[in-house]
């Protein structure tokens, strides 16, 4: 889609009852909302959680179903909007390439959304990055508040994949170049300022949660930044950032996005402004949290939910033949190809995730994402198999029709919406000890038989359990691939236990981040990255990035 296509975004913004002077523009297609025009209105929304079953190394199109579910609701007449995260550079130029749906279901301008957007990433780094340099200014100088540098735990971040930034020395190079210590870089989505702005309600809350992030850990005191007095200036990095991006679907239907913290090592969800956003100007929300239920969902069930006082509706399951033969045991190279056993034995999968969000209360619809290789025999039967368990479930080929291409399921996720209830609850009490939470988590979710701690894991739960840190939320940080901390046990794997290796504090954001098998919080780029299909023609015009 060329730009001269799109619609500028003050004629989008009317959509949601926007006048142009409630949309601060960047450029005509972009645009962001002030908190006072966000917080107007009352909530009258309906909330649709899209979330989906393990996935495939390649995903399985949860953005391009939001997106085109919320273009099929506008198509039968439905006021909808789609909430959804912001894409990271990481992921753009490694394995997935773009984050912004795909097809005729895409949010626009994409290129310039999976670069640098409104600059909320660059932001969040440089705000991340800044606290860092406080903190290495303070051991330089002689701290103030006597940390040990061998107790720091704040490392910096970048938004791209780079394995050999996991692991760093700095301040080497002689006299005056600061401590020489240990440190490391995660990824931009991994940071806690980046949790923080997507769990803040506005900005005195943005910069109480900044404040309380913790820095640096001796025995049983506790560094926040609050202690150093940084937290004003990072708001002050922020101030744009948190507000919420407006922008378009391919079918000129609007668009809230704003945040980006991955799921399978941080929340997973896009702010709860924007979410307020879209539950104020609209009639139904279509929102996605990253991943798997087992990850997106459960965070966004158990962490946003109760921080931000949603009660979810309704959750779409987004399900692919791929990814049942995947996890019925067939080989990568081979998921185009029909394979009844492992079509069979991967509906455990699916089922495990069914019974996990019936735990929660969820009203349920199973939606079938369609690729060209699909036979209508197998398709067929997967609606079969819902339909004999009483799940609702629909086939939806957005990718190739649009809007048009999710009507059947728009319309059904309409009536479920008029004929079910949600008697959502969370899955923990937020004053249950630590480790009851992420017992909970472990094996109602996941179906682990147990945990296991590193004794680095132990002592931080000690530590906790001194500042009187138990109230803290669980956030899991575990592969995508798996319902268990193995990316290779597939399909709904049993006899295991979790293993807990370490535990990093997000005091701020209102969790901890259990730490689950060899999960990473800075990723690595593949032998082929995604960055290498990138062109730049000669007149600006870029490809390969969608």
């Amino acid at each position: 889609m060329t730009m001269r296509e799109l619609e500028p975004i003050t004629e989008v913004g009317k959509q949601l009852g926007l006048t142009p002077a409630d949309i601060i523009q960047y450029g005509r297609y972009k645009g962001k909302i002030p908190l006072d025009v966000v917080y107007q209105r009352p909530r009258r929304a309906k909330l649709v959680l899209v979330t989906s079953i393990n996935p495939t190394p390649a995903g399985e199109g949860k953005t391009t179903m939001s997106v085109g579910l919320s273009q099929a609701l506008a198509r039968i007449g439905v006021r909808a909007t789609a909430v959804l995260r912001e894409p990271s550079m990481g992921p753009t130029f490694g394995m997935k390439g773009g984050a912004t749906g795909g097809g005729a279901s895409r949010v626009e301008p994409s290129t310039e959304i999976n670069l640098h957007f409104t600059g909320d990433f660059h932001a969040i780094t440089a705000a991340h990055n800044l606290l860092a340099a406080i903190i290495d200014n303070e051991l330089f100088h002689g701290s103030r508040l006597q940390v040990n540098p061998k107790h720091v735990l704040w490392k910096r971040v970048v938004d791209v994949n780079d394995r050999a930034l996991r692991h760093v020395i700095i301040g080497l190079g002689g006299s005056g170049q600061g401590t020489i210590r240990e440190s490391g870089f995660d990824i931009t989505a991994a940071s806690e300022v980046m949790a923080v702005l997507t769990l803040a309600h506005d900005l005195p809350d943005l910069k109480r949660r900044l404040g309380r992030m913790v820095v640096a850990a001796m025995g049983n005191e506790m560094v926040s930044v609050s202690d150093i007095g940084a937290e004003e200036a990072l708001t002050a990095i922020l101030n744009e950032a948190i507000l919420p991006n407006l922008v378009q679907t391919q079918e000129h239907t609007p668009v809230i996005m704003h945040g980006g913290p991955f799921a399978n090592i941080a929340h997973g969800c896009n702010s709860i402004i924007a979410t307020e956003a879209g539950l104020r100007m609209s009639d139904v929300v279509i929102t996605e949290a990253g991943f798997g239920a087992d990850l997106g969902a459960e965070k966004f069930l158990d962490i946003k939910a109760p921080t931000a006082e949603l009660n979810p509706d309704l959750a779409v399951v987004v399900v692919t033949l791929k990814a049942l033969r995947y996890h019925g045991g067939q080989h990568l190279k081979d998921l185009n190809r029909s394979d009844w056993n492992s079509l069979r034995a991967g509906l455990a999968n699916l089922n495990k995730h069914l019974e996990n969000l019936r735990r929660f209360g969820l009203p349920i619809v199973v939606a079938i994402n369609k690729f060209s290789t699909d036979t209508k025999e197998e398709t067929d039967w997967v609606l079969r198999e819902m339909a004999n368990q009483g799940t609702p479930a629909a086939l939806a080929d957005v990718y190739t029709q649009g809007g048009r291409g999710g009507e059947i399921l728009g319309h059904l996720v309409m009536q479920q919406l008029a004929d079910t209830r949600s008697h959502f609850a969370p899955l923990y009490d937020a004053r249950e000890p630590l480790e009851e939470k992420i017992n909970k988590i472990a094996t109602q979710i996941y179906g682990a038989d147990g945990v296991d701690y590193s004794s680095r894991a132990l002592t931080t739960l000690k530590r906790l359990h001194s500042w009187g840190e138990d109230t803290l939320q669980v956030c899991i940080a575990k592969t995508q691939y798996s319902l268990s901390d193995n990316p290779k046990l597939l399909g709904r794997p049993e006899g295991f236990r979790l293993t807990i290796r370490d535990i990093e504090i997000a005091r701020g954001a209102g969790y901890i981040v259990p730490l689950a098998g060899d999960m990473i919080r800075m990723p690595g780029l593949p032998k082929e990255p995604a960055s290498f299909r990138v062109k730049v023609d000669d007149d600006g015009r870029i490809s390969g990035i969608d």
